[in-house]
């Protein structure tokens, strides 16, 4: 297989956006449990993202204590994957510009990304952008650091697709709480619970807006938090919904416990990883003609989406647990 034409080239244009993050992404702002977290990533390996919380985390006026706290466990050797991330504080915060600075002048080389929270608009985003990029350039930074964005205003949902084109963002998040309370009663708690948040209709057509706008421009969107976390399979259920029915393919963690159902959750099955094996590699030895599998034509197009479905059971295979065989992870993915 090794002189094959490898299934990115095939497929993709040159430069075109393929969804490569982990799909859970485990927020933490407390530092035992920061230190907690990354221990938890470099044992079960890079199947979740750590993003250290630098907004909600942050006791109020020590938010440059708490930065420098921040890049120095991005820069620690606990971050085995160089898959650690940090939100920041909101753009208009009066700590904004220290605690980029901080942040970035410490961990910025080994940052997986930088989280701005609650921006209104295209406007205050590349107001965010433009803050990191001069921070990186007085670091000396040889890099531009992937920048992720929370929806959970109304101006950024206005403004989404727009959001979701920037060249510099990689990843949308949907922030429910927020975007619950900005309708000032409007839409009832249970709009914020496990299953009500698949149900009030101005909450679901956020979700799919958001969804919508980062596929159009191949960015990841990345579904908002559950928090009744003790509650495995009510989360394992909402984390399947918003994988197969509302087309997100990372979700947020804020408890350990929940990071194993999520990434379960966007698996997938074995049926489906067989399949895609099946087809890909019969594509592959066709020189990706079209091609005919028990009874059922497939061509370029299909030949896509089976090979996203390999991508992501790569994603989600645990450390000593790869879910694909081995000879197909030295022809595609070592």
């Amino acid at each position: 297989m090794t002189d094959k034409v490898h299934p990115r080239v095939a497929l993709f244009e040159a430069g075109e956006a393929v969804d490569a993050l982990p799909v859970c992404d485990h927020y933490s702002g407390v530092e035992e449990r920061m230190r907690k977290s990354l221990e938890l990533q470099g044992r079960m390996g890079p199947v979740f993202d750590v993003t250290l919380d630098g907004e909600d985390g942050a006791p109020v006026g020590g938010e440059r204590e708490h930065a420098a706290l921040i890049a120095e466990m991005a820069d620690s050797p606990a971050n085995r994957f160089d898959r650690v991330g940090a939100r920041l504080v909101t753009v208009d915060h009066p700590a904004f510009g220290d605690v980029t600075d901080i942040i970035v002048r410490r961990a910025g080389a080994r940052l997986a990304y930088l989280m701005l929270p609650k921006v209104r608009g295209l406007a205050e985003l590349q107001r965010g952008i433009d803050a990191i990029d001069a921070a990186s350039a007085a670091a000396g930074l040889q890099r531009r650091i992937p920048v992720h964005a929370l929806v959970e205003t109304h101006g950024a949902l206005r403004e989404v697709f727009e959001l979701a084109a920037h060249p510099r963002i990689q990843s949308l998040s949907f922030g429910l709480m927020d975007f619950v309370s900005a309708h000032r009663g409007a839409i009832p708690a249970s709009g914020m619970s496990v299953k009500g948040q698949f149900k009030h209709p101005l909450v679901v057509r956020a979700k799919l807006e958001i969804a919508a706008a980062c596929h159009a421009h191949g960015k990841t969107p990345s579904h908002c938090v559950v928090t009744e976390f003790k509650h495995p399979a009510a989360l394992q259920e909402a984390a399947t919904k918003a994988c197969r029915q509302f087309g997100y393919t990372r979700m947020w963690s804020i408890h350990p416990a929940q990071i194993e159902p999520i990434v379960d959750a966007f698996t997938p099955s074995t049926a489906e990883v067989d399949l895609a094996i099946d087809i890909i590699l019969a594509a592959q030895a066709a020189d990706w003609a079209p091609i005919r599998h028990n009874d059922t034509l497939h061509d370029r197009a299909s030949f896509r989406y089976f090979w996203h479905v390999l991508e992501r059971a790569h994603r989600t295979s645990y450390a000593g647990d790869p879910q694909l065989p081995a000879e197909i992870r030295a022809a595609f993915f070592d």
